[in-house]
């Protein structure tokens, strides 16, 4: 059988500064017009145009059967995104190739390919001209698209008032239902709620198992991955690191320098964001940031934010990972109603305490985000920091607490025995 898609020593080159640099050249008439009013600004001011360069992707090479399902991963930057953009012919290769054979479908980007001023059943047709369905195709399919979107009540409003998560439902549904021979989605599925995702995680594995097509999923999400992809490859700044099976290559990436974190992390500024995340820290005994922390330590999770103008009815949120599985998430709403009210403009910093004796001793990973509720984020940090938990101070035996304990979390639950006299 041939492969449907095969990747030859593909390469992505960017000047930094410039959006696009490659063979060929796809800039739009909007690019043009603000590259012609930047460069008499640059001679006025004495700006210097950078001429340094980033591969985003360096030789690239891999290959994959119909029915396949690989998965990417990856820490922030090492070039997930690019690889599909490349894939999809959205920007061209500086060098190498990527040969597809079949129909593509991808999900990079919330609403990509939507036009905000027509109707949700518009933008399936929309959608689905796009990727080379015909209108009988379109209309076989209609019905199981609205279904598994879950907008029928709002069909016929024009998706400029749709919620991003609306957007995200509807734009996935199309571009899993019309029947790609590829199918390539992002971290974009972050932004459903949960149920939704893992309708979304189902509806893939059925594509591969029922009609033999191929995806290619980006995801910080290790549970995901480990449920869907049988094959995953781990790039690290712009090179593949390893592939393999997907339990041994997430190993491999948890247990490596590249999540080889302190217990801090501080974040540049990006005035863009309405709320922006500047620093995570995970605190306890420990004297520095690289000390392991004792299981009988009290943790506390410290997220210093900033609000740059009122906003209403957003929320914070941290995860808890080990070892790819997520332990648990929390929100700052949770307890806090309060947190959904008006949030003024300003510096903030949140903090998460967790209980003496709740984890067992191992390395765990935190991300944290911001964003509304079943909408999407405004700032997300994942994999942002890592701590050590490790028995230190006390003697566990006398509690008949082996080391290496199974499970993530010591439950101090209330026996009652007494004898039994019949």
């Amino acid at each position: 059988m041939n492969p449907i898609i095969e990747v030859e020593n593909l390469s992505k080159k960017y000047r930094i500064g410039r959006q696009q640099e490659g063979l060929v050249s796809y800039g739009t008439l909007r690019d043009e017009l603000v590259n012609s009013f930047k460069k008499p600004l640059q001679w006025l001011t004495g700006q210097k145009q950078n001429k340094e360069h980033i591969w985003a992707l360096k030789d690239i090479n891999f290959s994959m059967k119909p029915g396949e399902i690989l998965g990417v991963i990856g820490p922030n930057g090492a070039g997930k995104t690019t690889l599909l953009k490349l894939l999809t012919r959205i920007t061209p290769p500086t060098q190498g190739k990527a040969i597809i054979r079949g129909r593509v479908s991808s999900l990079l980007e919330v609403g990509t390919g939507f036009h905000p001023e027509l109707t949700g059943r518009e933008n399936i047709y929309l959608n689905g001209a796009i990727l080379g369905m015909t209108k009988k195709e379109i209309e076989r399919k209609f019905d199981e698209i609205v279904a598994f979107a879950e907008i029928k009540k709002f069909l016929d409003t024009p998706a400029k008032r749709y919620s991003t998560g609306m957007y995200m439902r509807l734009a996935f549904s199309i571009a899993a239902h019309l029947e790609p021979d590829i199918l390539l989605v992002d971290e974009v599925l972050a932004v459903g709620d949960n149920a939704f995702q893992k309708k979304s995680l189902g509806k893939m594995d059925e594509i591969t198992r029922k009609s033999g097509r191929a995806i290619i999923f980006v995801s910080h999400n290790m549970g995901a991955i480990k449920r869907l992809c049988s094959q995953t490859l781990l790039l690290g700044q712009g090179k593949i690191i390893k592939r393999g099976r997907t339990n041994d290559v997430i190993e491999f990436y948890l247990k490596s320098a590249m999540t080889n974190k302190s217990r801090r992390a501080a974040f540049r500024d990006d005035p863009t964001k309405s709320i922006q995340i500047v620093e995570i820290a995970v605190e306890g005994t420990g004297k520095s940031d690289l000390d392991a922390l004792d299981i009988s330590d009290k943790i506390t999770i410290k997220v210093r934010f900033r609000v740059r103008r009122d906003i209403r009815g957003s929320m914070m949120m941290l995860t808890v990972c080990r070892k790819g599985t997520v332990i648990f998430h929390s929100f700052d709403s949770d307890l806090d109603r309060d947190s959904f009210a008006l949030r003024k403009a300003g510096d903030y910093v949140s903090r998460v305490v967790l209980p003496r004796h709740l984890l067992t001793a191992g390395r765990y990973i935190v991300s944290v985000g911001s964003g509304w509720p079943y909408l999407g984020s405004i700032d997300r940090r994942p994999d942002a920091v890592v701590f050590e938990l490790e028995e230190i101070s006390e003697d566990m035996t006398h509690r008949s607490y082996a080391k290496d304990r199974g499970g993530l979390l010591i439950m101090p639950l209330n026996w009652n025995t007494r004898q039994d006299n019949q």
